[in-house]
Order: structure tokens, then sequence, then C-alpha cells
């Protein structure tokens, strides 16, 4: 009969974890992989599961996700974060697949982030499709942060359809962004520095380039606009995210001095003004009349 591990990473995840491991009690195994939690975070895991195994405490979860799935003695894992939760309609379809002989290797999973007290559903945060269900030794993580997992076999995707969702209770406060924000892009920065082992300055220009390019693809080319206020806010913070990443690897280089003349900067905001047009006349023309289509049209080719 074909077995079903549930494996979770947690850190300090009392607040979260008994709803995500009540979701998952049709599983035949849960695993939980605990970094060192002092909050209650395995006290509630046993409640659950004898399956408990430490790992030393980490800034994020890639590096422990492999050793996590080589406690799994299951056919099939399904990897859940300790706030994520599998709705019964998600529960059903997983049960549904793995019982099938005709089922794929690996299954990306549409998931539902709530952030802020909201499900958004632009902003790039929907489908968000992540790789999370597998035949056991179909999938390895690396151990860059928010790496894609190495897959063999045959690789699909459930239809992103509400029924087929991971509920996702992200952020919930700014504070947990920013505290997040804060750990990654450091994580990030030292990453990407040792990828390109160069002694070069990153340009300070950069951390611009960077924030401009990611407000502009989350508000606007991701549809954030549509989440008002919510989308917004998450377009600045994740800007805002990116442009941490490089005023850091500035900062490793103790912030060396850069002219910056006034060409190059008022080139860069000329290119940004274009930018932004363009995707103001973008968003105008989705929500204008017959009669009005085409100035709209105009003005996004143009970019004025």
């Amino acid at each position: 009969m074909t077995s079903l591990s549930v494996v979770v990473n947690t850190k300090n995840a009392a607040t979260s974890l008994e709803k995500a491991l009540q979701s998952v009690k049709f599983a035949d195994e849960i695993v939980v992989v605990d970094m060192k939690s002092d909050d209650g975070t395995v006290k509630i895991a046993k409640r659950y599961t004898d399956q408990i195994f430490s790992h030393r405490p980490l800034d994020y979860v890639e590096p422990a996700r492999n050793f996590a799935l080589s406690k799994a003695n299951g056919d099939w894992i399904l990897v859940i974060d300790a706030d994520e939760e599998v709705p019964a309609s998600l529960g059903k379809k997983i049960r549904q697949i793995i019982t099938d002989d005709q089922a794929a290797d690996c299954y990306y999973l549409p998931r539902q982030n709530i952030i802020f007290g909201q499900w958004i559903k632009h902003t790039g945060w929907w489908p968000d499709l992540v790789l999370r269900l597998f035949r056991a030794g179909h999938v390895e993580w690396l151990d860059e942060i928010h790496s894609v997992p190495i897959t063999t076999g045959v690789v699909k995707e459930l239809a992103a359809e509400p029924e087929n969702a991971i509920v996702h209770h992200n952020y919930q406060s700014v504070d947990q962004y920013l505290d997040r924000m804060n750990r990654y892009s450091t994580v990030q920065a030292r990453g990407e520095l040792e990828v390109v082992k160069t002694k070069r300055v990153p340009e300070p220009i950069r951390f611009w380039q960077e924030f401009r390019a990611e407000w502009l693809r989350r508000l606007f080319a991701q549809r954030g606009v549509e989440d008002g206020a919510h989308g917004l806010a998450l377009a600045m913070l994740q800007s805002c995210g990116e442009m941490a990443v490089e005023l850091k690897k500035w900062q490793q280089f103790e912030f060396v001095p850069t002219q910056l003349s006034r060409s190059e900067l008022s080139a860069e905001l000329r290119e940004f003004q274009r930018d932004l047009n363009y995707w103001l006349a973008d968003w105008e023309l989705r929500h204008s009349a017959a009669s009005t289509a085409w100035w709209w049209r105009l003005r996004r080719k143009f970019k004025f």
C-alpha cells in the first residue's frame, strides 16, 4: 500500500505549528526537523508524531531540507512549512494522486499567500507554484536561499484553483516582514558575492536599478495595483528588499565612495519616467472605454 510522509522544518513555530500538523493528519507519517526552538515548538510536535529530529539553527530553511527528507520513510513525500495548512480538498487530491498508477513523479502545488490578513491574488503572489509533493528520491534541494529544487522524472503542476492550494499564513505584520527581509537580504548578498568571486566593488547605482525594476514589475507587470493598498505596500516592501541586497553588497566593501555623475543620474531617472509612462498607460488601457483606448495605446507605445 502506498504511504505518504509529511515533512516539516521548524524554528520557533509554536504560534502556527498546531494548525499545520492538524491539517496533515491524513498522512501515514509526520516528520518534524526542528532548529533548536525555544518556544514550545517541539512540545506541540510531540502531540502529532514521535519522528522529531534536531538540526543546527539556520537563517533560512534550504540547507536543512535534504536532511529532513532523509528521515522520511514514505513512498511519497509532502513538504509543508510550519505556517502552512493543507485544506481538506487538497488532502483528498493528494490521496488520489499517490494511489494513481499514472501519476507523475513530482508536483508543483499552488499556494494561497495570506499577507497582512488578505489573500494576495496578484503582485506575483498567486498562484505561487511550489514543488511540494513527490515520490521519495525524486527531489533534492540546493543550499542556496530560494533555490529551485532538482527533480528527476515526470513533473506536473496542479491547476491553480483554490481547492488545490496550500494555505500559507505568510507575513502577518510589518515587523515580521522587515525582520525576515533583513535576514534574507544579508544571506543573499553574501551568496551573490561569493558566486561572482571578484574583488570589484559593486556599482552603488544598482540599488536604485533593482528597486525600480522590482517596483514596476510587482505593481504593474504582475498587477499589484489590483490588490489595492496591499499590492502597493507589498510592491514597495519587496522593492526595498532587492535594494537592501545591493546595499549590503556595497557594505561589504565598507561603502567605498563612488562618483555618480549628474548625466548618469539624469539618464536613470528619465528611463524610469519612460517605464512608468508605459505602465501607467497600460493600466489605463486595461480599464478604458473603447472610445479612449486608442489614446492610451498610443501613449503606451511611445511612453509619454
